[in-house]
């Protein structure tokens, strides 16, 4: 069962990765990365929806605490999707997604602040590591020829800051309800808080257009597939293990990007990405333990 698992979390991972190169694709036709996260997220619900249906004698579950907790991580699937598409926007599919992986570091300094945890020396350190490996990857370090934008930095990071309050929402919800219920409930709250802020006439132009089935692929791959196959995966496999083989997606991210879309990546990013990433895994690893 262990390697069941992590062959699941594995390609949740993809799917998240490739769902990436898809927005970029469809961001690349003039799609508004707002529309493309709502219907990545509308897709989604379905998807929750009908497995909540399936197991609806499992799932009868009501609590205010439950409807609190998955309507916190509704806004962070929300915000992470949204940041993530505008981050692509202005700068790539790889740069985006490692930034999105940033979140643990999030996750940790909001930890000492609400003195949930002590500070040691060695988290400091990982979170130097990470702030390098940002530096690296956006050229920060040189700020006349900076490689990525403000824009695109500064959405990347709060894609991993609104991936942290996902985390944060769904692994509370998820110790009241199965994890259908709350995806179910989380993704319908992501519909409401998006709906006010998409444009409602090009959001209706999707379902007449030839691109529709690259927008259901979308939602499949990135929301309804991948999320049922790590909420399953995690359950056989453990959080180290599972925070490891994620990176998977950044990394089929960056893939995608360079085959398909034609993104390039200099040495100096690449090594970014590469500090970021193991810094990142070294961390989840110790907190696991």
């Amino acid at each position: 069962m262990k390697f069941a698992g992590i062959g699941l979390v594995v390609l949740a991972a993809i799917c998240w990765g490739i769902s990436g190169g898809i927005a970029d694709v469809l961001m690349n036709k003039g799609w508004d990365p707002i529309v493309i996260s709502f219907y990545r997220g509308a897709v989604g619900f379905i998807c929750f929806f009908l497995w909540f249906l399936f197991r609806f004698r499992q799932n009868r579950v009501t609590s205010p605490r439950l409807f609190m907790w998955a309507l916190i991580a509704g806004v962070g699937v929300a915000g992470n999707f949204t940041f993530y598409f505008l981050s692509i926007e202005a700068s790539s599919v790889a740069v985006a997604a490692t930034l999105m992986y940033t979140a643990p570091v999030f996750v940790l300094l909001i930890s000492f602040l609400l003195r949930i945890e002590p500070s040691t020396w060695f988290k400091w350190g990982c979170i130097a590591g990470v702030l390098l490996g940002i530096v690296l990857l956006t050229g920060a370090y040189n700020t006349e020829s900076i490689s990525v934008s403000f824009i695109g930095m500064g959405a990347g990071l709060a894609a991993g800051l609104s991936y942290a309050l996902f985390i944060f929402g769904f692994k509370n919800a998820s110790s009241i309800a199965n994890p259908p219920a709350t995806l179910a409930i989380s993704f319908f709250s992501f519909c409401l808080i998006l709906f006010f802020f998409t444009d409602k006439a090009e959001a209706a132009d999707v379902l007449a257009s030839s691109d529709l089935g690259l927008f259901l692929l979308l939602g499949i791959l990135g929301a309804g597939l991948s999320f049922t196959l790590y909420v399953i995966g995690i359950r056989w496999t453990t959080p180290s293990n599972a925070s490891m083989v994620a990176m998977v997606e950044p990394v089929t991210a960056s893939l995608f990007g360079v085959l398909v879309i034609g993104d390039h990546l200099n040495a100096i990013q690449i090594l970014g990405m590469a500090v970021i990433l193991v810094t990142i895994t070294v961390l989840s690893v110790k907190q696991s333990d």
